[in-house]
């Protein structure tokens, strides 16, 4: 399994962060009264988005380590921590990252990813 880069942040900016929990129901509708819920299974893919305040150099890392290592973010990786829990979880892209351009040598990355059980 990849890991996280050692050159990049580990901790993600506050402000950029944001956390779903994972839904594990199935809602089924009925001809009359209201839908049926059930739990389909136990443990459910977490939706979260991180971002950092990078360098020029850290984002080229960042963006090989997704075009290339992660194969496109196609696969998992380790060695961040969960930025609510501290725990360490394993976590997969959703879509590629963002950048926005701060200033000279200051970037802004948002990643969309998934916490993996």
């Amino acid at each position: 399994m990849a890991t996280w880069p050692l050159t990049l942040p580990t901790a993600p900016e506050t402000p950029g962060y944001s956390e779903t929990a994972p839904n594990t129901l199935i809602r089924t509708a009925m001809d009359a009264g209201p839908p049926k819920v059930r739990q389909r299974f136990t443990a459910g893919v977490r939706p979260i988005t991180l971002s950092w305040l990078l360098t020029r150099e850290q984002v080229n890392t960042l963006d090989l380590f997704y075009v290339s290592t992660l194969r496109g973010g196609s696969l998992f990786f380790d060695g961040l921590a969960h930025p609510r829990t501290g725990a360490l979880v394993n976590f997969r892209f959703v879509a590629p990252p963002q950048y926005v351009a701060l200033g000279p040598d200051v970037w802004r990355a948002t990643t969309q990813m998934e916490i993996i059980p």
